[in-house]
């Protein structure tokens, strides 16, 4: 999800005691297995090259629910956008933006009417330990496998040491709870100059613990980051996969999400400048996330043109 999520509150509360949310978390949720979130042992697979002529898995795939946000929020809403969704052959969704007046059981209830699931959400850093603990429990209530922390800006490069130190402390809350536990980017994390040319993915990949969170890569923002340092001019699918290779992070998730050659906008896939054939042979994922923050028609129309692209690519 690529919106205004606000890194200064998100500073002010990493101030937590680290402590005491470990204990009141990873306590609380440690007997929880695996099992409960549908986590198997396929991450590894995420990790391997692959050759010849492959595909998405239609079973990967999925769409961001920020690409349809006016349509959740206006006409036809969320029930009948999220119906729609499924027709068109989504299996799931990254939950965003709530759950629209709904508990998550109640979420749950409906999404399982429907045929469709809720595999990831994006869901800023935890208040404090009873916050944190509601977000695994709503989770694990709508059957995710992720949950992701969706954004952070600071200049400060003790600011992301501190997030980093934070997400640590709720990916190690999340692993005893059976989930999985990300950081997307975007495109200033690659940009920002925290001094002596260290960035922002440096300080990020250099602390967060390779053992507990993962990352959502955002191809438009990795390859637009590319772009923006200069780094990424020659060759931005390359940058990309550079960021991916390099990374002792896995890559479990992705955003895909195109970028018109003329202007750098985004834009709905297949319509734009990135060579996802490419990135895809090169490493694989567990997920496949179409998303278009600005929608080159309707929202609908992005969503289906996003899911046939998936369907039809081959690298």
């Amino acid at each position: 999800m690529c919106y205004g999520f606000d890194g200064e509150a998100a500073l002010r509360r990493s101030v937590l005691d680290r402590r005491s949310l470990l204990r009141g978390s990873v306590a609380a949720l440690a007997g929880v297995g695996l099992a409960s979130a549908g986590i198997g042992a396929t991450a590894a697979s995420a990790t391997t090259r692959t050759t010849g002529l492959q595909h998405v898995p239609p079973g990967l795939i999925s769409i961001q629910l920020w690409t349809v946000r006016d349509a959740l929020w206006g006409a036809p809403g969320y029930d009948a956008t999220l119906t729609r969704l499924a027709q068109i052959g989504y299996p799931r969704v990254e939950l965003a933006l709530g759950y629209f007046g709904r508990t998550a059981a109640q979420l749950r209830q409906f999404l399982d009417g429907i045929g469709i699931r809720a595999s990831s959400s994006h869901d800023g850093i935890s208040a404090d330990a009873t916050a944190l603990e509601q977000k695994i429990q709503n989770a694990l209530t709508l059957g995710q496998s992720f949950m992701v922390v969706p954004y952070l800006y600071s200049e400060r490069e003790d600011d992301w040491k501190r997030w980093a130190e934070q997400m640590n402390v709720e990916a190690a809350a999340a692993a005893a709870a059976g989930l999985r536990y990300g950081y997307h980017n975007h495109a200033h994390e690659f940009t920002i100059d925290l001094g002596g040319g260290k960035r922002p993915w440096d300080v990020l990949t250099a602390e967060l613990d390779p053992k507990l969170v993962h990352l959502e890569v955002d191809l438009y923002w990795a390859v637009t980051g590319g772009i923006n340092s200069g780094d990424g001019v020659a060759d931005p699918e390359g940058f990309a996969l550079d960021v991916i290779r390099t990374a002792p992070q896995r890559v479990l998730q992705y955003h895909v999400k195109d970028r018109h050659e003329s202007n750098g906008d985004m834009a709905d896939l297949g319509t734009g400048m990135i060579d996802f054939a490419r990135i895809f042979q090169e490493h694989s994922a567990l997920e496949y996330i179409v998303e278009n923050d600005t929608p080159d028609v309707t929202p609908q129309q992005t969503a289906e043109v996003g899911y046939r692209y998936l369907r039809k690519l081959r690298f």
